[in-house]
């Protein structure tokens, strides 16, 4: 196999999951970096696995929930969006009837709905995040 003697940016995903009654579903992060604070469900992909895969597979992870469909929204690769190491994120989101009830997994301490009018601080660039797909898909 090739590999290359440049470093490479790690890829994560992220998922966005809106509730009919205008929540989204966060996870309080359980591990540095941002321990205690909230965040979108998502992780590092796996090299053998699709993003959508990968998206799907965090999210079951952190909050034992599983989705079908999700719509990827856009990429994010701000230079210092994680302390650890130059990483971008792709973002997929769905839409879901009702608030099913998540259970915390793997690296998230609390997995809980939030209105979207009033989020807690939020770990990465996730404040961003939401706030880009509020006005450009919830508009």
């Amino acid at each position: 196999m090739y590999t290359y003697n440049y470093p490479r940016p790690a890829v994560t995903v992220d998922a966005i999951l809106i509730s009919k009654l205008n929540t989204v579903l966060l996870i309080e992060r359980g591990r540095e970096p941002f321990k205690g604070n909230w965040a979108l469900p998502g992780g590092f992909i796996d090299m053998d696995e699709e993003l959508v895969t990968a998206c799907r597979r965090e999210l079951e992870e952190e909050t034992g929930l599983r989705v079908g469909e999700m719509t990827q929204f856009r990429a994010y690769g701000g230079v210092n969006r994680d302390p650890r190491h130059r990483t971008i994120s792709v973002v997929f989101y769905s839409f879901q009837d009702e608030e099913s009830v998540p259970q915390a997994g793997d690296d998230a301490a609390k997995a809980k709905w939030f209105p979207l009018s009033q989020l807690p601080d939020l770990a990465f660039d996730h404040l961003q995040i939401l706030e880009e797909f509020k006005s450009e898909i919830l508009k």
